[in-house]
């Protein structure tokens, strides 16, 4: 968070809400999110480096708003809050996301969160709502995290009943570091937190 005359400014570096887009080989560094994919297909995160921010984001969804085919491929994540995240606005009465693939992806340094999938946003880890369906979320080849001691957990997914659907397949990620964090109303198969 930046302040400037005593007003918050957002420091997001790439906010996404459009079709087919590919953002690669940069080097981020700002305290908010690397990337924050609002709406859209089709958009490839390839080879960039995110530093001191919120990592990697997925979100925030809001009512109306539809995330598909994401690809986040071989990005190194150094000393953020989280690395992976996905958040959903627990009040949005429709809006999707689905098909995230996270394939190659480093990250170190992360002080709250390794991954985390949200249904409770603006809250962090609240009372999630199911109006913003999430599917199809894999880590494929091999995502390596690594949190602090200190960290919260290092895999929360806090979905509401029937909020996120499908079988999510997490054989390629590998997360160590802080406490083992919670898994709620999602099947999740090829990984133990």
């Amino acid at each position: 968070m930046l302040w400037i005359h005593g007003v918050w400014v957002s420091t997001n570096s790439i906010i996404v809400s459009t079709n087919d887009v590919t953002i690669q080989g940069s080097t981020i560094v700002n305290q908010d999110d690397c990337i924050a994919i609002n709406k859209g297909s089709n958009i490839n995160f390839l080879n960039n480096h995110c530093t001191g921010g919120h990592g990697i984001s997925v979100g925030s969804i809001a009512s109306g708003s539809t995330v598909s085919t994401v690809r986040i491929t071989g990005n190194t994540i150094t000393n953020n809050v989280q690395a992976l995240r996905i958040k959903t606005d627990a009040n949005a009465t429709s809006g999707s996301v689905s098909g995230v693939t996270y394939n190659g992806n480093t990250a170190t340094g992360c002080t709250s969160y390794g991954v985390i999938i949200d249904q409770s946003y603006p809250d962090t880890l609240g009372s999630p709502g199911a109006g913003v369906k999430i599917s199809g979320i894999n880590f494929t080849g091999t995502n390596t995290i690594t949190v602090a001691s200190s960290a919260k957990g290092n895999v929360e997914v806090n979905c509401a009943k029937g909020g996120c659907t499908g079988v999510w397949d997490w054989a390629g990620l590998k997360v160590s570091g802080g406490p083992s964090g919670t898994i709620l109303n999602a099947d999740i198969i090829n990984f133990k937190p």
